[in-house]
Order: C-alpha cells, then sequence, then structure tokens
C-alpha cells in the first residue's frame, strides 16, 4: 500500500507541467528601498563593566556605551563592547552592539548597530552596521552602514541607510 502511494505521487508531480508548478510559487514583489544619507557628531562615555562567568580568566575587556548623537540622528544610545589586543602597541579589536533611540531625519524610532573593528599599526578598520530586523516604529525595515570618525578628540559619523516606504 506504501508503495502504491509513493508510486502514485511520484506520477502525480511527473504528470504536471513544469510551467504549471514554476508559476505555483512566485516572489512577492517589495517596495525598492531609497537610499538616504545623515551625518552629524556625537559624544561617547564608555565604561569598564564587570566581567562575567565566560570572560573570567581571559584578557578580554567589557564596556558599557553611552552615547548622545546630534544631526540627522538626534538621540541616545546603549550598549555592550568587548575589546583585546594592546591598543597602546596599535594593535587590538573590539565587537559591540548598541541600541539607539530617538529620530533619523524626522522618522521617530529604534535600531541596533552592530560593531567590528580592529586595529594594526594604528590603522583602524571599522565596520558598523544595522542589526537586520531591529527598527521599530517609523524605522521598521531599516537598514544601513555607519562611518566614524575622530578628529581632535571629537567624533562624527556618516550613515548610508534605506528605509521602506511608509504607508
Amino acid at each position: 500500500m506504501r508503495r502504491i502511494l509513493v508510486l502514485s505521487l511520484i506520477w502525480l508531480c511527473a504528470a504536471v507541467p513544469l510551467a504549471a508548478r514554476a508559476q505555483e510559487v512566485h516572489p512577492v514583489a517589495k517596495d525598492p528601498l531609497m537610499p538616504l544619507h545623515a551625518e552629524g557628531t556625537f559624544e561617547v562615555k564608555n565604561f569598564p563593566l564587570g566581567s562575567d562567568e565566560a570572560l573570567n580568566s581571559t584578557a578580554i575587556g567589557r564596556f558599557g556605551l553611552d552615547k548622545q548623537f546630534h544631526g540627522d540622528l538626534e538621540g541616545t544610545s546603549k550598549g555592550e563592547m568587548l575589546g583585546a589586543g594592546n591598543p597602546a602597541t596599535g594593535t587590538a579589536g573590539y565587537v559591540a552592539i548598541e541600541q539607539f533611540t530617538g529620530t533619523l531625519n524626522g522618522h521617530h524610532g529604534s535600531f541596533a548597530l552592530q560593531h567590528f573593528g580592529t586595529m594594526e599599526d594604528n590603522k583602524f578598520d571599522l565596520t558598523v552596521k544595522v542589526v537586520p530586523g531591529s527598527g521599530t516604529e517609523d524605522l521598521i525595515g531599516i537598514n544601513g552602514t555607519m562611518t566614524i570618525s575622530v578628529a581632535n578628540g571629537k567624533h562624527s559619523w556618516k550613515f548610508d541607510y534605506a528605509l521602506p516606504p511608509h504607508k
């Protein structure tokens, strides 16, 4: 009985023309995202956090982040950073996630940023991206990449991002 059922299913699948099967599944077209740009400055306070069980007996440092953004991005951000290496010798690395809450060019909500940074021979390589699916309110569906610069002790940022059309 089981063999007859399997053979019937195989015959049924072969009998349905390929074109008909291809028409059954079709992707839903998404609204195109418009590329946008924002920039401004921020102040940051970082402070050591106590080691947890995962970091005991390691050379990994753990820090809290508290930021105030100004410019096209207005609001606050809080997060956590893990770092290792020896910044005094120009070699180190860090990862961080922070949660921004405020407005971006008039759109209110929040989203998370994920950092991946290294330093070799005092040269920085930093990637900061929006965490997919982290946007809320007017910022649902946001994606983008941020660049951060530090000159004379002042932090500035540039943000290339996209938002789906709001309905």
